[in-house]
């Protein structure tokens, strides 16, 4: 097994780009990524990308955003319809091939022109639940309740998730919501999909993220304080949320038991849109919150740019950890209604 390491990653987020199209958000953050590394698109031995075509409502849109990496000559490219956490996945396993050093990620998502709740519901399968147009918030606001009325989680514990993904967001220049809140206040908003208030739920984004990957020592050459993933894995539960128990997340747990989770955690970055699947993400993965600090970005629900934001997760705790605020971090990401596809990473900073 190779050593890969994460040397260097940017991000743009934004409540709604009214003038930029997807190359123009996501040229300057590719930019921003190999800058560090003095490296260029050329320099890559594999590029990849995540993102999804449904947002921009045409059919291989992805070739399209080729153009902000520049594909001439050729390159060595593929892409997942998918959060660029997953398309991180795939470069890991190319690098581990060993005929290639370097590796460049990127994803990107523009929802705000069209209607999310529509095209998430896509996900759906397709025979029972789907032709119901069930938006992302009722599913969720569902699963909400099954915790609340299982006895495993209390109103009060959503808003102090709420709270302090606000509170930790103030130190994020990509947050949309960001604030000092009580518990007290919150639980005094309207509900918006009973038992769940606006502000349980995650600020649909526009954005991208870009991050560089490299193997041994190519990665010491390229950072002084390259981040490694020391375990990385990714399983999936049923698709119809009727036939799971939509209070736990076994593929979470399983994931995280394969990429090697342990107690000795510092930093969790978990890709939690609503503020109950927090609680339940922590649970899987078996964190402690008195010794780690949990989305210390604020999360999805400061900052949500749909198809980018399981790849800021571990670009955000990659970056922690370079900045010595720990050792040892877990990087989660998810896809799919209701957590049903999830990514688990486990990342170590340089000794």
């Amino acid at each position: 097994m190779r050593d890969v390491a994460i040397v260097s990653f940017a991000q743009h987020a934004s409540r709604r780009e009214e003038s930029r199209n997807e190359i123009e958000i996501l040229l300057p953050v590719v930019r921003e990524a190999l800058a560090p590394t003095g490296l260029t698109s050329q320099d890559m031995g594999f590029t990849i990308s995540g993102s999804s075509d449904y947002l921009a409502g045409q059919a291989f849109a992805f070739v399209q955003a080729l153009d902000a990496v520049g594909p001439w000559p050729p390159i060595s490219e593929s892409h997942v319809e998918m959060d660029g956490a997953f398309a991180l996945y795939e470069a890991w396993v190319r690098l581990q091939h060993g005929d290639i050093d370097t590796a460049l990620v990127y994803c990107f998502g523009k929802s705000s022109p069209g209607d999310v709740a529509r095209v998430l519901s896509l996900q759906l399968e397709p025979y029972v639940l789907g032709p119901l147009w069930p938006d992302a918030v009722s599913l969720a606001a569902l699963q909400a309740r099954a915790l609340l009325d299982a006895g495993q989680v209390t109103e009060k514990d959503l808003a102090r998730v709420v709270a302090r993904s606000r509170r930790n967001a103030l130190g994020n220049p990509y947050a949309q919501l960001r604030g000092e809140y009580d518990e007290a206040s919150l639980l005094e908003e309207p509900l918006y999909a009973d038992p769940l208030r606006m502000h349980d739920c995650p600020p649909v984004s526009d954005g991208a993220a870009v991050m560089v990957l490299a193997a041994g020592d190519r990665a010491r050459e390229l950072s002084e304080h390259p981040v490694w993933i020391r375990g990385i894995d990714h399983r999936i539960d049923i698709q119809a949320p009727g036939s799971r128990d939509l209070t736990t997340s076994p593929s979470t747990r399983l994931a995280g038991q394969k990429a090697g989770v342990t107690k000795d955690i510092d930093i969790a970055e978990l890709h939690a849109p609503f503020s109950h699947q927090e609680l339940i993400l922590t649970d899987a993965l078996g964190l402690d919150e008195t010794t780690t600090t949990i989305n210390p970005s604020g999360g999805a629900l400061a900052s949500n740019p749909v198809m980018v934001a399981g790849l800021v997760r571990i670009g955000e705790a990659a970056m922690r950890l370079q900045a010595g605020e720990g050792h040892r971090a877990v990087a989660h990401a998810t896809s799919g209604p209701l957590l049903q596809q999830n990514l688990v990473c486990v990342l170590e900073g340089q000794s």
